[in-house]
């Protein structure tokens, strides 16, 4: 008789199968709704044209199967969808799929760089109030944090801009790299992270502010318990037991909430992108639905929801990784 297959494996095949349960009610749901709203892509392209008559609106319905029924639409959208087909986007006259695979990079730089400096200077920052308890740099920790939760994304980046672009010339005020530069190597790579560090540090300042404060309360936690206690008992150094046993676990918490903010870090993004004229596909979500595009918006809403679904599986498994009792199975 054939094994059973090994734990990952199944627990991989479960989370994939419930993944793809949920991207079906997503795309229907998500295609009612848009559907709901009034105005289509013909009105707006007609409009646009100067030939917004009857006739004419009539014409590109049909050209984009907009005058079928809506149960109809919702069929050929999902037997597409079956297909791996996303459709076509009229307004750019390209596959969705290849404006996707062209701004997909960009959110992914932009979110990775700011996953990377929320995770890393909220665990650091953290650690240090956690360490310093109720002492002057627990308090300023604590003031730099409630500020960066409360200030709102598009003002702290407008203001990023005037200082660092428009008054000290230091950085790029926006894209996402020098226009006809025609770099290459690693002077292409210096001018995409100086294009990169102002969307960065705007995105990434309220999730630090968020981690900051979940690691201080999750160290405070944790150095009371009887584990940590134990290890201090055994003679080990402060560093040893602060980074192996204190830290390793409080750090739980934060990766926890890391997979659940990741549709929020989508929904920032868009307001980053737009700010500093970032490629994405937040920015591209914002063209879509001012041109009433609802494949390309369909096909956006569909690629967040698998980066959302990767990026929880990715972390189910490191929670594994840190707790050695936790189990995937």
């Amino acid at each position: 008789m054939r094994g059973r297959p090994p734990p990952l494996l199944r627990f991989l095949g479960r989370r994939l199968l419930h993944g793809l349960v949920v991207l079906v009610c997503i795309a229907v749901l998500d295609f009612l709704l848009l559907h709901m709203a009034p105005g289509d892509a013909a009105e707006i392209l007609a409009g646009e044209s100067g030939g917004s008559d009857a006739t004419y609106v009539a014409q590109l319905r049909a050209q984009f199967g907009l005058d079928q029924p809506l149960y109809m639409q919702l069929g050929h959208y999902l037997l597409r969808l079956a297909q791996l087909d996303l459709g076509w986007s009229g307004r750019n006259s390209m596959s969705v799929a290849d404006l996707l695979m062209s701004r997909l990079p960009a959110t992914l730089l932009l979110m990775v760089a700011a996953i990377g400096l929320a995770v890393t200077a909220g665990a650091g920052l953290g650690m240090l109030a956690a360490r310093r308890v109720n002492s002057p740099t627990d308090n300023v920790i604590a003031v730099f944090s409630l500020l960066s939760y409360a200030t709102p994304l598009f003002w702290l980046g407008l203001m990023l801009i005037v200082l660092f672009s428009v008054t000290l010339r230091w950085l790029p005020t926006g894209g996402m790299e020098s226009v006809g530069a025609g770099l290459s190597g690693w002077a292409r790579v210096r001018d995409v992270a100086a294009h990169a560090l102002l969307p960065t540090i705007t995105l990434g300042l309220f999730y630090m502010a968020v981690y900051t404060r979940l690691v201080r309360a999750s160290v405070l936690e944790v150095k009371e318990m009887d584990y940590v206690r134990m290890a201090r008992a055994k003679g080990l150094s402060a560093a040893r037991v602060s980074f192996r046993h204190v830290f390793r676990n409080a750090m739980l918490p934060m990766v926890t909430m890391l997979g659940v903010q990741v549709g929020s870090l989508l929904g920032g993004a868009v307001v980053v992108e737009m700010v500093f004229s970032w490629p994405g596909l937040g920015r591209l979500a914002f063209d879509a639905v001012l041109s009433r595009d609802l494949n390309l918006l369909l096909g956006i809403v569909l690629a967040s929801a698998v980066l959302v679904i990767l990026i929880n599986i990715a972390v189910d498994l490191l929670y594994a990784r840190l707790d050695p009792r936790i189990e995937v199975r």
